[in-house]
């Protein structure tokens, strides 16, 4: 049975930092690509930052990009999404994604709040 697991998501204050994990079990980690989606009240989940299986290759939201860094450790099979200069505005729900030959999972989602 495959399970996503995230922790690490919490209340921050403008300007700062959270690391969010991403465990997986169940599956060949190695070879799924990994994501990190959110979901603000009201709004549709978007995507954040993914990363490839093979090459390590990644990409970011606009929203994000140079603020938030998206790696794995395949040894411990789990992604992380480093988020730094939190902005209230990336207050949601974050959920990571394994995507592997057309096969999707999903965690159960972490609450990032930002606010003073």
């Amino acid at each position: 049975q495959v399970q996503l697991v995230e922790s690490g998501g919490g209340f921050v204050q403008p300007g700062g930092s959270l690391r969010l994990s991403c465990a997986a079990s169940g599956l060949r980690f190695s070879v799924y690509a990994m994501s990190w989606y959110r979901q603000a009240p009201g709004k549709e989940r978007e995507s954040v930052a993914s990363i490839s299986s093979t090459t390590g290759s990644t990409s970011y939201s606009v929203y994000v990009e140079g603020r938030f860094t998206i790696y794995r450790d395949n040894a411990k099979n789990t992604v992380y999404l480093q988020m730094n200069s939190l902005k209230p505005e990336d207050t949601a729900v974050y959920y990571c994604k394994a995507s592997y030959s057309g096969s999707d999972y999903w965690g159960q989602g972490t609450q990032v709040t930002v606010s003073s």
